[in-house]
């Protein structure tokens, strides 16, 4: 390995954050309070409490719209197979970029982000998943959905 620049692994600190490099910002190793936070893009939001409360709610939207996508019937029954298939397959597709872009916010592990993200599922799930603000039963054809729930 002569000649070649090899970096030391980050060394994690007694405050849980890791070293990057001297002078990059740190990289937080467990959940911590605070506006001065990377989520999502390099520098958002800053240290404007202003832009905190954006991403939060920024959050909060992505994990309500996935919710929303996970129990939506925006398709008609009746409707031609191929191009059905391919609308659930659009759906499916935004419904799995959106949560891993809130997994992606959750891993700035800020406790704001974390409680915005459940609390985005929870209403989310509240509105379009619970029988709560349902008019009518479920179809009797058992179709709750026009993508399969989540699972793992």
């Amino acid at each position: 390995m002569e000649g070649m620049d090899v970096m030391p692994p980050p060394s994690p600190s007694a405050n849980g954050t890791t070293m990057l490099h001297p002078h990059k910002m740190m990289m937080h190793m467990t959940f911590f309070w605070g506006k001065n936070a990377e989520i999502l893009f390099s520098g958002w939001p800053g240290t404007s409490s202003g832009m905190y409360a954006v991403a939060l709610m920024f959050v909060f939207v992505l994990s309500l719209l996935v919710e929303w996508l996970s129990h939506g019937n925006l398709i008609k029954d009746g409707s031609n197979r191929v191009a059905v298939g391919l609308v659930q397959t659009l759906i499916h597709a935004v419904r799995v970029g959106l949560a891993y872009m809130v997994m992606l916010a959750v891993m700035s592990f800020n406790g704001g982000v974390f409680v915005m993200a459940v609390a985005g599922h929870a209403v989310g799930f509240f509105l379009f998943g619970s029988r709560a603000l349902k008019k009518a039963p479920p179809p009797s054809n058992g179709k709750t959905s026009d993508v399969p729930p989540m699972s793992c």
